[in-house]
């Protein structure tokens, strides 16, 4: 009755051990593909102005309102409204561009009421994140769930009029290697992608061990990426891909048409330098991921081959018989 039992305990904890595995592995290839190839349409930016500008008029539909919405919150002095001057200067190449276009400041006041009145389900989370980045990317995804138009990142300017990306209901921007940008996005209001992305921020909103973990996954880069994958794994064969407008920086990338890049950075932790050199070398990053893992694996089975052995029953000891 003893050994059945111990073979029917060791068969559970196998399976448990199997199904941990086998979770793990699933739960970890999902999270891996955050940082290769993404699905959607990737248009480079001389792409988007050359189809603009041979498109015959009136022959396209333009479904992005002519807003653009940027986000200034005062971490240090949440009631002083005031830009730094590299920043205003940058916002100005904007507003000189769009002359007719309705351009909004979100302030930290601002922001919360608008949460508060129009996403009052959302404010729990929205109030307890543990980094202030964090406020500001739930913040804009709801900004174009609820208005739509372009959001841009203070420290991004305008170098042409942004017209031509206006035709496309939903972009974000690819820097060419690694996870996808929150950094300038576009949609039509009320598309079924913000509506995703907003309504899975509060099962995203854990704390992790590193800051840059915390902000970039709960809320930022990475989640919105992994929603962006979700979006189109779910799309049915005849729903249309979404856009990726490429903002390669890399030497040899398209050029960059309607937006520069100044000072930014300024969610930046400890930990921002490791994972910039580990968005770098994603192989070797990987590489060593495995080797580690096989490691402790490795590890694991000699000190449960060791217990075992020491743990055996030894039968009793005979003197021999001559």
């Amino acid at each position: 009755m003893r050994a059945f039992t111990l073979r029917v305990i060791r068969i559970c904890v196998v399976a448990v051990a199997c199904a941990l595995f086998f979770l793990f592995g699933w739960r970890t290839h999902r999270f891996v593909q955050i940082f290769f190839e993404h699905p959607g349409i990737l248009l480079d930016q001389p792409a988007v102005l050359e189809a603009h500008d041979a498109a015959p008029r009136d022959a396209r539909i333009a479904v992005v309102p002519r807003i653009t919405h940027q986000i200034f919150h005062n971490w240090t002095h949440p009631a002083d409204t005031t830009l730094p001057a590299d920043w205003a200067a940058t916002r100005q190449t904007c507003l000189d561009l769009h002359p007719g276009w309705e351009h909004k400041l979100w302030t930290v006041e601002d922001s919360h009421d608008f949460i508060a009145n129009e996403y009052p389900w959302f404010l729990a989370t929205y109030d307890s994140y543990g980094y202030p980045v964090q406020r500001i990317d739930a913040l804009r995804y709801f900004l174009m769930r609820h208005f739509g138009g372009l959001y841009i990142d203070l420290d991004n300017g305008c170098a042409a009029n942004l017209e031509p990306l206006r035709y496309y209901p939903v972009w974000v921007t690819d820097g060419g290697h690694g996870a996808l940008s929150n950094n300038i996005l576009g949609a039509a209001p009320d598309h079924p992608f913000w509506h995703l992305m907003t309504d899975n921020l509060r099962s995203y909103a854990w704390t992790y061990p590193l800051p840059y973990l915390t902000i970039v996954y709960a809320s930022g880069q990475w989640c919105l990426t992994a929603m962006w994958n979700k979006y189109h794994g779910g799309l049915a064969a005849k729903q249309p891909p979404l856009t990726r407008i490429s903002m390669d920086g890399r030497p040899g990338a398209p050029p960059w048409v309607f937006f520069t890049h100044t000072r930014g950075g300024t969610w930046n932790n400890w930990d921002n330098r490791l994972f910039g050199w580990i968005g770098d070398h994603l192989a070797l990053t990987a590489l060593a991921v495995l080797v580690a893992v096989a490691c402790t694996l490795a590890v694991l089975y000699t000190i449960i081959q060791t217990i075992a052995k020491f743990r055996r029953p030894r039968g009793p000891k005979y003197a021999t018989l001559i």
